[in-house]
């Protein structure tokens, strides 16, 4: 019985550390909107002006879970705990509670047009895959 956890490769440090600035993006994105100051708002076009004034707090507030969560999972993989894969499962939630309401609640894509759907779409996907590799990891024993 082997119960010493596994040194990881080469390859996991690398998304590791890829892993942290990617949502350290994330979260400088999300304190540029939700701190976005009345002289920057004014700037935007109307119609942007009324995405803003229109969308409701539960969405602000999955942002902002998709963002922490994600960073914190990021820095727990990092120093691989098992924890990583819980932060990154609610990280994946924000992610999906915020662009129910881009996709389906709002006309954003209205707005700013189809092209801009591919960046949530990788959002999307990249979170999914934040999730299967902590899975993966925490199974072959190089979380703990």
């Amino acid at each position: 019985m082997d119960n010493a956890v596994k040194r990881p490769s080469t390859v996991f440090w690398v998304i590791a550390v890829l892993a942290v600035l990617w949502n350290l993006v994330g979260v400088l994105s999300y304190l540029a909107d939700a701190f976005m100051s009345l002289d920057d708002l004014a700037q935007l076009p109307e119609d942007q002006q009324k995405l803003y004034a229109v969308r409701p707090a539960w969405v602000t507030g999955a942002f902002a879970i998709a963002v922490w969560a994600g960073l914190l999972g990021s820095i727990a993989l990092l120093f691989r705990k098992k924890w990583a894969k819980t932060l990154y499962i609610i990280s994946f939630l924000g992610v999906i509670v915020q662009n129910v309401y881009q996709f389906f609640l709002s006309n954003t894509f209205e707005v700013f047009g189809k092209s801009a759907m591919v960046f949530p779409v990788i959002i999307i996907i990249i979170s999914i895959l934040l999730v299967l590799y902590s899975k993966k990891l925490h199974e072959k024993g190089i979380l703990s």
